[in-house]
C-alpha cells in the first residue's frame, strides 16, 4: 500500500529552468537574419543592388522568404531575382515588377 503525506514546500514541483545556450543552428540563423536586416536597411534608392551568395547547404527558397519577410517588416518592397549562385536584391520599381499572375483590374474614372 502506498504511503501518502503532505509536503510543506510546494516549490518541489516547480520546473527547474536551466539557462539555455542557443544551438549552433540558431546562432547561424540569427547571424543571417542580422546580415539580411543590414542589407535591407542599406537599400535607400533604386541604384542600390546587392548580391546574396548562398552556401551549398542553404535553401534558396528559405533565404528568399527571409529576405522578403524582413523587407516587409522594414516597410520596404524589394525585388529578388536569381543571380549567379544566389540572388540580386534591390528596391522594387515599376520596371522590376513582374508581369506574371493576374492582371490588376482597371478602375474606371
Amino acid at each position: 500500500m502506498p504511503h501518502v503525506s503532505r509536503l510543506s514546500d510546494p516549490s518541489v514541483l516547480a520546473a527547474k529552468r536551466r539557462p539555455t545556450e542557443p544551438s549552433p543552428k540558431t546562432k547561424e540563423r540569427q547571424a543571417a537574419y542580422a546580415l539580411y536586416q543590414e542589407l535591407i536597411d542599406a537599400l535607400v534608392n533604386d541604384e542600390d543592388v546587392f548580391e546574396v551568395a548562398l552556401d551549398p547547404l542553404e535553401s534558396p527558397a528559405v533565404a528568399r522568404a527571409r529576405l522578403l519577410r524582413i523587407a516587409t517588416k522594414a516597410g520596404k518592397e524589394v525585388a529578388v531575382r536569381k543571380y549567379g549562385a544566389g540572388f540580386a536584391v534591390g528596391l522594387m520599381t515599376p520596371e522590376r515588377r513582374s508581369a506574371r499572375g493576374r492582371r490588376r483590374r482597371q478602375v474606371p474614372d
